[in-house]
């Protein structure tokens, strides 16, 4: 790949956020994924289609990547500390493959200029 590619993180860091992860609505669009962190195991039950799932170590490193991981399943791996959760077909992609290192840059938020009385 000629560039590192960026992709839309959503993060899922509570209790709920965690529990929930992509079970309600549809599937993270193309540049889009969920984070989930702590995660070391995910399932896919209840789900209505399949995802990418890439595992991260605390240094965002990928442990592990399962590619197109169908409802009903479970993935996990050993060691891994976070959890990218994407559409199937998406990891690929973007150039996600074991021993790559995965960036997170801290969230960029814009402030309205208006003022308020």
């Amino acid at each position: 790949m000629a560039h590192d590619p960026t992709l839309v993180i959503r993060r899922a860091d509570t209790f709920l956020a965690r529990l929930t992860g992509l079970l309600i609505g549809p599937p993270p669009a193309p540049g889009e994924a969920l984070l989930i962190t702590p995660c070391a195991a995910v399932h896919t039950a209840f789900m209505r289609y399949p995802i990418d799932v890439v595992f991260l170590d605390r240094a965002g490193v990928i442990r592990k990547s399962v590619a197109h991981l169908s409802p009903w399943r479970i993935a996990l791996c050993r060691g891994a500390y976070q959890v990218l959760e994407l559409a199937a077909g998406q990891a690929q992609r973007a150039g996600l493959r074991e021993g790559r290192q995965v960036r997170l840059a801290p969230p960029v938020f814009s402030r309205s200029r208006e003022n308020t009385p």
